[in-house]
């Protein structure tokens, strides 16, 4: 079990939850610094989860949910709220788990044990799937061919993608991400400082969908991650809490570090920044990836069949560089890569067959 965290006892002893002005405080909420008792800090959380859903209308009854289900502290959290509050508020849901194995030795067969056991604890039946099963490729072989620099670049995109496809057999009408308030203010960052703004309005919006894609939403979107963490630790939960061995060098990082040091200075900084995101606004004439009645309008993939805005998706994109033996096909100036492949013929004779495409038939 992880050590207690910090934040749940630091200058609360002796005072009295200022929530039920009753109990001795043992916590102080992140989001707020209230002293708070337990059951009191419970409630906060609970009520603000429940209120994110109903407040943005996620769900009907009779939906089949899938819960992005990784074993972390996060969708572990989230399986176990979202049981209890399906139950608690009649939400009328059908739950399942949903993992992706993307073939990490050492952290993802760990983790999935995690998630095994969460089946078995909270009831909810588990279906997961495999990179090797969908691109004939796991991130240990990717690794080896790209190095640690830019692999987060092909994991992401093969996980997103993962997620739409175990979910569609599931045949699931919604996903829920364990994406707390820490992961999308770190997102508006990253954006910012990349200077993708056309990313910034859609990154903060708790749903997302598109016209070829199941519906995926956030509802730990204000909730905090040290909330979570302290939630997760008092609730004695069963999670696993090692990090990916191929993240350390991730540009994700370097925004989260930047959110801590506001966060110590200004608790409301992560919440502050989500607004900003939610109220930027893009000219009309910009057209990438608008939404209509909610949904982006977007093409699918010539060779997989998957959404995308061009002929190829970025999976099958990433999949042709890993293939031909040209990793960095998919990343950066890929038409620079290109042009410098078609000139030189025959470079790629001794090249891996082709793996897989991660179509609908592979599935």
């Amino acid at each position: 079990m992880p050590e207690q965290p910090a934040a749940a006892t630091a200058k609360t002893r002796g005072r009295t939850c200022v929530l039920c002005g009753v109990a001795r405080a043992l916590v102080r909420i992140p989001s707020t610094l209230a002293s708070s008792c337990r059951e009191c800090f419970y409630a906060h959380v609970e009520s603000n989860v429940h209120a994110t859903i109903t407040g943005a209308r996620l769900f009907k009854p009779g939906d089949r949910v899938a819960i992005a289900a990784s074993g972390g502290k996060d969708s572990t959290v989230l399986a176990y709220l979202m049981s209890l509050l399906n139950k608690r508020h009649n939400y009328g849901l059908d739950l399942f788990l949903l993992s992706i194995d993307e073939g990490i030795t050492g952290y993802r067969d760990d983790s999935l044990e995690t998630v095994k056991r969460n089946e078995q604890q909270y009831g909810i039946p588990l279906k997961i799937v495999s990179y090797d099963e969908l691109y004939g490729w796991t991130m240990d072989a990717i690794v080896k061919q790209i190095g640690l620099k830019n692999n987060c670049t092909f994991c992401g995109v093969f996980r997103r993608q993962a997620l739409d496809r175990g979910a569609a057999l599931l045949k699931v009408d919604h996903i829920v991400t364990g994406h707390n308030a820490d992961d999308i203010a770190e997102t508006v960052l990253m954006n910012i400082l990349r200077g993708d703004f056309a990313r910034l309005q859609r990154c903060t919006a708790i749903q997302t969908a598109t016209d070829e894609t199941i519906p995926r939403s956030k509802p730990f979107k204000y909730t905090y991650e040290k909330e979570i963490v302290m939630y997760a630790y008092f609730k004695k939960l069963d999670y696993f809490s090692t990090e990916c061995i191929y993240s350390p060098n991730a540009y994700r990082g370097f925004a989260r570090a930047f959110l801590k040091d506001l966060e110590s200075i200004r608790p409301s900084a992560i919440l502050d920044i989500i607004h900003s995101g939610e109220s930027y606004q893009i000219k009309q004439d910009v057209k990438i990836n608008v939404p209509v009645n909610g949904k982006i309008i977007v093409g699918s993939c010539e060779r997989c069949g998957y959404m995308s805005s061009n002929k190829l998706c970025k999976a099958c994109v990433l999949l042709e560089g890993l293939n031909r033996g040209l990793p960095k096909l998919g990343v950066g100036n890929t038409n620079k890569i290109r042009r410098m492949h078609d000139g030189q013929p025959g470079s790629q004779a001794g090249s891996q067959p082709d793996a897989p495409v991660a179509g609908p038939d592979s599935l």
